[in-house]
Parts: C-alpha cells; structure tokens; sequence
C-alpha cells in the first residue's frame, strides 16, 4: 500500500515562488508556544490531529494555512484502503465530473523535508509525485495501522489524537479496481486551535474540590460532592470520565432496593468507546477510607481485587457497614435523592430494571 499522486502540471518556477511563503509560515509556526491542533470535520464524523511542526516545519505551516483560507471544504477523500489508509486534500475533489484527475491537484508546492522514520498508527503524512521528493502540497494521507514499508519514506506532520474511529469508517468507503473511493465522503471545514488543555490533570486536589457531578438520569438529576481529602486520586479519575463522555449512554444496571443502586458499567454503554476514552480507562488502586457507607454515599464498584475498580460506582440506600473500609468511598449525593428513591423503586427482576434506567451523561461543574 502507497499513496500516490500523477505528476501536477504545475512546475519548478511555482514551488520556486512559494518556497519564501512555507519558510515564512514555517517561522510563525515554530514561533508558536501553544501545541495546535486541527479539527477535521466530515461527512463521518470529526476526527483531531496534533500537528508537529517541529518535524515538518514547512508542511505543518502550508497544511496550518490552507485550513485558515478554507482550502479543505468541499473535498473529498479520494483513496482508501479498508482499515489500512485513506486520502484526501486535493482540491480538484470538489469537483465530481474531474473524478478521473484525483489525485493530481494541489502538489509541487512544499519542498522535501525530514524523512518519518516510522510510519505508526494514525500518522499523517504529505503525499508524494513518485520520484519528485519537492512535490509535497495539499494532499495528505492518513494510515490506521503501522505500515512498515513506508518507514523514511514520507514526511509525517500530524498524528491522530482522537477519532481514529471515524477514519476507519471512511477507509470503509467502497473503492473501484484502482483503489479510488467511488462514493464522496467530503470534508466540511478543518479548524485549527491551541491544543486545549487535558481537564483535571494539573488542577490541586485544593481546586478540585471546587466542583461537584451532576448525574443527567433519565429519573432526574443527581449532584454528588467530592471527598478530595479521601479518595483524591479516585475524585480525579471520576471527574476525568466523565469529562471525556465515558459515562455517555450507560444505564444503570442493577437496584437492590435498601442496599444500592449501581451504574457505570462499560457493558451497560449504548456506543462503544472511542479509543481515546479506551485509553483514560485503568484499573484504580484503593482509597479506602473512614466514611461510613450510609444513605446518599458513592463508591466505587470493584471485583475480587482490591485494586480492580475501574468506572462503575453505586449509590448507597441504606446504611451497609460491611462496605465500610473495603470499597472506595468517594462522595455522597446532596440533590436529586428523589431521583434516586425513583430509581429504587422501578420494577426489576431480580437485581435487573425491567426498563432501562438511563445514565445519559455527567456533567463536572464549578461551584459559585
């Protein structure tokens, strides 16, 4: 598998013009502080790029300044290789009846730069003219499992931080004998933006101590508040799910009226994670504590294993001193226990409610 491109008709004396331009964008680039990123949105679905200017300073730059003038919007992919790779940038795409010509736009306007030695998961890379090291432009392809054989090959300028998913959706896309997708999968607009800083990774237990959860059930809203000074790593951990829509889509799945209700169980999620919440998901290691397991307290499920909690977490209904000491106490509910006496008394069978109670989503809020 290689991306590929015809020759441009464009030639020496245009990349000639534009190399000032890239080293110029290059220089503004390498002068910013910030991590960008560029938010891609598709047809499928938005995927994000952490770009790298620090290894392709001319390319990041050209890409930076296509995306700011619109250059993106309206094209398609153009190639895919079922769970392999896919392709897209040029910007003859936007224009169905020169489907026999993708592929040949938008190249020979950025000249050759450092070489990726590896070509990993969710790399992406400038496309080349065979033979034509300076013919990088616009066209850029993405590749969704290692591919060896383009190690030094290609310059890579981004990597995927989020929504790998949506790109193997569109390396779904039908293709002809060529490899040429043969139904448009276009891309709307690509944003560019500071990398936004991961929620409730640098903040003091102090600061996190500010915020309480909101359960958005479909029994009513909960408001938990946080024992920082018990369970902080827990606390963090908890805020970090929810942050990054773990919770989205869960029910919960077990009642056992005067004991507990629980939620929070991956098998419980309408939608399977996305390989970014996939990987903020681990196993805890234990905070018990001195809380006393009564009415309104949340814990932490777990298994056998002291240190097996990962997302699911119960509410208790009841004073259960046998949990004291043995689970992750971590908070307790200070609104909504209506909706909690709701969710106790649906109709079950056995542990199991007779109609899904949904988890809808959690919201961390700063308090006033």
């Amino acid at each position: 598998m290689e991306p590929r491109s015809a020759p441009s008709s464009l030639g020496h004396l245009v990349l000639c013009a534009l190399c000032g331009l890239c080293g110029f964008f290059a220089s503004l680039v390498r002068a910013q502080t910030p991590p960008r990123q560029a938010v891609v949105e598709t047809a499928a679905g938005t995927f994000v790029l952490d770009l790298d200017p620090a290894a392709a300073p001319n390319q990041t730059a050209y890409f930076m300044k296509l995306a700011g003038e619109g250059a993106y919007d309206g094209t398609t992919f153009h190639r895919a290789v079922k769970y392999g790779m896919v392709q897209g940038g040029d910007p003859l795409t936007r224009d169905p009846a020169k489907r026999a010509l993708y592929g040949t736009g938008g190249q020979n306007m950025v000249k050759a730069e450092a070489r990726a030695p590896k070509m990993t998961r969710g790399s992406v890379a400038a496309v080349l003219v065979p033979g034509k090291p300076d013919s990088a432009g616009s066209q850029f392809f993405i590749v969704l499992a290692d591919q060896p054989a383009l190690d030094n090959q290609y310059t890579v300028f981004a990597h995927v931080s989020d929504g790998i998913e949506v790109l193997q959706k569109i390396s779904e896309t039908p293709v002809d004998e060529k490899g040429a997708v043969t139904e448009r999968v276009e891309i709307r607009h690509v944003t560019i933006r500071d990398t936004p800083a991961e929620p409730f990774v640098t903040e003091t237990p102090a600061e996190l101590g500010a915020y309480r959860a909101v359960l958005d059930s479909s029994a009513g809203p909960i408001t938990i508040e946080f024992f920082i000074d018990k369970a902080p790593n827990t606390v963090r951990q908890f805020m970090r799910l929810a942050a990054a829509g773990v919770y989205n889509g869960m029910a919960f799945h077990r009642v056992a009226p005067g004991f507990v209700i629980q939620t929070g169980a991956l098998s419980s999620r309408g939608a399977p994670l996305t390989v970014k919440q996939q990987a903020l998901v681990h196993n805890l290691a234990p905070e018990f504590n001195d809380t006393k397991h009564v009415r309104g307290i949340v814990s932490m499920a777990r298994g056998d294993a002291p240190d097996s909690a990962t997302t699911s977490f119960f509410i208790c209904l009841a004073p259960s001193t046998p949990l004291d000491g043995v689970y992750t106490a971590f908070g307790r509910v200070v609104d909504g226990m209506a909706a909690v006496e709701a969710i106790e008394s649906a109709p079950r069978t056995g542990e199991a409610p007779n109609t899904r109670i949904e988890l809808r989503g959690i919201r961390v809020v700063k308090q006033d």
